[in-house]
């Protein structure tokens, strides 16, 4: 049975290949609009599955499809505001400095659809990045270092992003990358399809 992955994400795609699968990309086209009162993690949970059976609906085979949020944390509990994607430097710029000595908390979603039998399996990942206190140099210096646009919370951690850490607390590091590759491999085995 092939396998499909979900998405555009270089970062998704780069994390399958190093598993050492064959699989194809597709690009889901899907509202990815929060609603009304809708957390975090239910946000999540309900794009991976929504990306899944959109792609359903042209490919068939296992789809693997997945959805990332940060969220900086209020207290002790997950936060409910999401650090979207920044898409200018302005943005990165506030959103680092809204994480400067706080805690991120980032929601990973994966889900696993099997077009044939109908079952999905879905699963959110979490995954605490401990950041430290940042002078406004030290962001902008981050900055022009890397390229962080395009990720959720303005830092890459397989990059320079670790520099801005004081630690990090998570069962799956390739979750803060973008997939959780620990669990696909549990899903997957479900599915008779076996990593090694």
């Amino acid at each position: 049975m092939s396998l499909i992955l979900a998405s555009s994400s270089p970062f998704r795609k780069a994390i399958l290949e190093r598993l050492g699968v064959s699989f194809i990309t597709v690009s889901p086209n899907i509202d990815e609009t929060r609603k009304t009162a809708e957390t975090p993690y239910d946000l999540v949970y309900r794009l991976a599955e929504e990306k899944a059976k959109e792609v359903a609906k042209t490919h068939s085979g296992l789809i693997i499809a997945s959805d990332q949020v940060a969220t900086p944390d209020s207290g002790n509990e997950e936060g409910d505001e999401i650090l979207n994607k920044p898409l200018t430097h302005e943005n990165a710029f506030v959103q680092l400095q809204k994480s400067s000595g706080r805690t991120v908390t980032f929601l990973t979603s994966i889900a696993l659809l099997n077009t044939e039998t109908g079952i999905l399996q879905n699963h959110v990942e979490f995954f605490r990045v401990f950041f430290k206190s940042l002078s406004d140099n030290h962001i902008l210096s981050y900055l022009e270092k890397e390229d962080v646009l395009n990720c959720a919370g303005s830092f890459k951690s397989e990059g320079l992003g670790a520099a801005l850490f004081n630690r990090v607390e998570g069962n799956d590091p390739n979750s803060l990358i973008g997939l959780p590759t620990i669990q696909l491999t549990k899903m997957l085995a479900k599915e008779n399809v076996h990593i090694s």
